[in-house]
C-alpha cells in the first residue's frame, strides 16, 4: 500500500509525509474515521513510508523486504490490537485480519467482526491484550527498526485495559510507533486521547455503502404489506436477510428511507418528481399518512441494529413485523 494508491485525504497524506521527512513523527497518532473510512490502509501506507530506507518522491519504494512485510501485515515488529469479543488476544486472529485486508483494505467494523466470527458478541479489548502487548514491547525489535502498534477501536478498551496501556502510550520505548483508529473519539479514555496527535480522516464517497441493487425486494415487501399478506412480507424479510453483506443491508435501509421520504412528500401534496416511480406514488396513495414517518423510525432502528451486528434474519423479521403492525 502506497500513498498514491489511496483516494482522497490529500492534506492528511501531505501532513504524514512531512512528519516523516522532517523527523517530527508523534509517538502516538489518533485517527478519527467514519466506519470503513480508509484509516487502516492509510496507517499501513504511513508505516511503510516511515520504515522504508529507500523511500523517494514522497512514496515508500514498495519493493524492499520491509515494505513487503508491512504491506502484507506480516512484519514481526508490527502488532495489532482490536476487539475480539473475549479474553483472547488479537494475535490469534491475525490470519483472518490479513485475509480481510487482502480482500478489502478499507473494511468496516462489522466486516471485521464477521471475519472473526464474533458477530453479536460483546466486542471489547480486554485487559489480557494490554498484558500481551506489554510483553511484546518489552523485547527488542526483531528486525532492528521500529516497533509498530495499530490499535483499532480504542473506544472498546475497558478502564483496566486503558490504564495498563496509558504509560506505554505516554512514554513509549525508543522507536515505537502507536497508531490508533477510532470511530467514536468521544468514547476514547481522555487520558489516552490526550497523549495522541489527533487527525480527522475525511469521509470518502468511494468508501460509502454501495447503492442498493435490487429495488424489486423493496417493492415485494411493500406490496405484501399493503395487501396485508404477512407470509409474503416475511418471505421478503428472508430475502433481505440473505443479502451478501451488511453493507448491502445498510444500503437497503438507505434506499427504503429515501422512498419513504418521497411517499411523505407526495402525501403532503408535493408533486412527484420525474424520477419518482409509479410504485412509490401508488404506495403513497394506499398507505395512511402516518405510515412514512413511523416506518422511517422502524428502518432507522434496523440500521442501528445492523451496526450492532445483530443477526440479520432476526433483525429483518422484527422489522417486517413492526412495519406490518403500523400499516
Amino acid at each position: 500500500m502506497s500513498f498514491k494508491q489511496l483516494r482522497g485525504n490529500e492534506t492528511v497524506v501531505a501532513a504524514l509525509r512531512n512528519m516523516v521527512d522532517g523527523d517530527r513523527v508523534p509517538h502516538a497518532i489518533l485517527f478519527h474515521e467514519d466506519d470503513g473510512g480508509g484509516a487502516f490502509p492509510l496507517c499501513i501506507a504511513f508505516l511503510q513510508y516511515l520504515c522504508c530506507t529507500q523511500r523517494s518522491g514522497g512514496e515508500p519504494c514498495g519493493t524492499c523486504p520491509t515494505c513487503g512485510k508491512i504491506g502484507k501485515l506480516i512484519h514481526p515488529d508490527l502488532h495489532f490490537i482490536f476487539p475480539t469479543g473475549s479474553d483472547s488476544v488479537s494475535e490469534q486472529y491475525y490470519a483472518q485480519l490479513r485475509a480481510l485486508y487482502a480482500q478489502k483494505a478499507s473494511f468496516t467494523e462489522a466486516e471485521l467482526l464477521e471475519a472473526l466470527d464474533i458477530q453479536g458478541k460483546n466486542s471489547l479489548i480486554a485487559v489480557g491484550q494490554a498484558k500481551w502487548l506489554l510483553d511484546k514491547l518489552s523485547l527488542s525489535a526483531l528486525e532492528g527498526g521500529y516497533r509498530m502498534v495499530i490499535i483499532y477501536l480504542p473506544e472498546k478498551m475497558n478502564q483496566e485495559t486503558a490504564n495498563r496501556l496509558l504509560k506505554l502510550i505516554e512514554e513509549p520505548p525508543l522507536k515505537t510507533q502507536f497508531l490508533l483508529i477510532t470511530h467514536q473519539p468521544e468514547k476514547v479514555l481522555v487520558t489516552i486521547a490526550s497523549r495522541c496527535q489527533r487527525i480527522r480522516i475525511a469521509p470518502s464517497a468511494e468508501l460509502a455503502a454501495p447503492d442498493f441493487q435490487d429495488p424489486a425486494l423493496f417493492e415485494a415487501l411493500m406490496d405484501s404489506l399493503t395487501t396485508k399478506n404477512l407470509l409474503s412480507a416475511l418471505d421478503a424479510g428472508e430475502k433481505l436477510a440473505a443479502l451478501p453483506s451488511r453493507d448491502q443491508a445498510k444500503a437497503f435501509c438507505a434506499y427504503a428511507s429515501g422512498i419513504l421520504r418521497e411517499m411523505f412528500l407526495i402525501q403532503q401534496g408535493v408533486k412527484p418528481s420525474a424520477e419518482t416511480s409509479d410504485s412509490t406514488a401508488r404506495y403513497a396513495a394506499s398507505c395512511p399518512k402516518t405510515f412514512p414517518r413511523k416506518a422511517l423510525a422502524v428502518i432507522d432502528r434496523a440500521k442501528m441494529l445492523i451496526d450492532r451486528n445483530v443477526n440479520l434474519k432476526l433483525l429483518f423479521t422484527d422489522m417486517v413485523d413492526r412495519l406490518y403492525i403500523i400499516l
